[in-house]
């Protein structure tokens, strides 16, 4: 359970349901404003939150509009290594172009283009990043 979703339930006792993919809870507007008056600590949060998307926004958007397929493959390959710790990553092509928002055989010629720079080891379902 999120921090938010947490702190509504001790300090309300509202009951909260979610599956474990769910990112989102409604909650009515009034306890929002009076927990957010209660608990400037929330109204942080919730800022940096919103400030940290709107960053995630910025960046693919920036991607999309002036980065090539090839780079914004290669940075989202450091992301992920990045987000993971580890340089093995299991990941499908077609997840892969899914997240890029391209096509799976344009993923698997520029992986495969890297594999011959030595970038990466491809396997089935598996991305090796070489250090």
């Amino acid at each position: 359970m999120s921090f938010m979703a947490a702190l509504f339930n001790e300090t309300h006792g509202v009951r909260m349901v979610a599956d474990e993919h769910c990112e989102v809870a409604f909650v009515a507007i009034d306890i929002v404003k009076k927990t957010m008056l209660e608990q400037p600590a929330l109204l942080t949060y919730m800022f940096q939150i919103y400030h940290r998307r709107f960053g995630e926004l910025l960046d693919l958007v920036d991607a999309v509009a002036f980065r090539k397929m090839d780079e914004r493959l290669f940075l989202y390959l450091e992301k992920k290594v990045e987000m993971t710790g580890s340089h093995t990553l299991y990941l499908t092509h077609e997840q892969i172009a899914s997240e890029l928002g391209t096509a799976r055989e344009v993923v698997s010629r520029l992986l495969k283009q890297l594999e011959s720079k030595g970038i990466v080891v491809l396997s089935r379902n598996k991305i090796e990043i070489m250090e």
